[in-house]
């Protein structure tokens, strides 16, 4: 059950958290209602940061709705997802969907940003070994 965790160490806290990603993000994935950025962590594990605007979602009680259906995703998908630095940020509408649609939505951005990450790394190695 630990494996399912979301401790500190898996979480991005302060600016200079994010920073790195925002300055240097390899991988970018997005849809009408969010923007996932990541990039390379120093850490042997996936990190999760969030950006929900009340600019975006207008509401707190939505607001904490859409971190929460979010941060579950990423616990119960971390052991699947590449060594990165993620940063997940919200877009107007996101607030409006269903916990299904967004549900939906997440798993299919954690399917492309892994597929990226994982072509990058495999073209990197065929560089190196060649």
């Amino acid at each position: 059950m630990s494996d399912f965790g979301f401790s500190k160490k898996l979480r991005l806290l302060g600016a200079a958290d994010f920073q790195p990603v925002f300055k240097n993000t390899r991988y970018k994935v997005s849809c009408q209602q969010l923007l996932v950025l990541a990039t390379d962590s120093g850490t042997p594990f996936p990190r999760l940061g969030l950006v929900i605007a009340k600019k975006n979602i207008a509401k707190a009680v939505q607001r904490n709705r859409v971190k929460r259906l979010l941060r579950e995703s990423f616990r119960h998908n971390q052991s699947l997802l590449p060594t990165l630095d993620i940063v997940i940020l919200a877009r107007g509408g996101l607030g409006a969907l269903s916990n299904e649609q967004i549900r939906r939505k997440i798993e299919r951005h954690w399917v492309d940003i892994t597929q990226k990450a994982r072509k990058k790394s495999d073209t990197r190695e065929t560089e190196n070994a060649g």
